[in-house]
């Protein structure tokens, strides 16, 4: 669907009483959408990211809903669908843990950093402001 056919239908969709029902495929529904129009969301098929899929979601919960939002993610048991959703979950723990991992030793990092500053200042000089200004300027 070209962009023009694409513009007619979902402004039809958001101005026709008649029109009821807007369907696109999931990778459309997160590209410079505004379907705030609509209050139910029916995922017939997990995307691979699930980032791709929260970005379709946020194109109903935009400025200007005053609806109530409804999502609902059909999966078939023992299916491709259960794998894909799988690994979403095993790609949102491992995200997870490298932005756990990051912060923690960046946290740690900066500690010893303002420790080994400290030992650097006052290490040596018993009461001795002059030193230690001395000291610091030499940084």
């Amino acid at each position: 669907m070209n962009i023009t056919a694409r513009d007619s239908a979902i402004t039809r969709f958001t101005n026709d009483p008649d029109c009821i029902i807007f369907l696109l495929r999931l990778k459309a529904g997160g590209l410079s959408l505004n379907l705030t129009v609509a209050s139910h969301v029916f995922f017939m098929d997990p995307w691979w990211n699930a980032v791709v899929e929260r970005q379709a979601q946020d194109r109903i919960h935009g400025i200007g809903q005053y609806k109530p939002i409804r999502i609902v993610r059909f999966v078939i048991e023992n299916a491709i669908e259960e794998r894909i959703l799988e690994l979403q979950e095993k790609k949102k723990l491992l995200f997870e843990g490298i932005v756990r991992f990051v912060i923690e030793n960046t946290i740690e990092e900066r500690i010893l950093e303002l420790q080994e500053k400290k030992k650097l200042l006052f290490e040596g000089t018993v009461g001795c402001a002059s030193e230690a200004l001395e000291k610091l300027t030499d940084l």
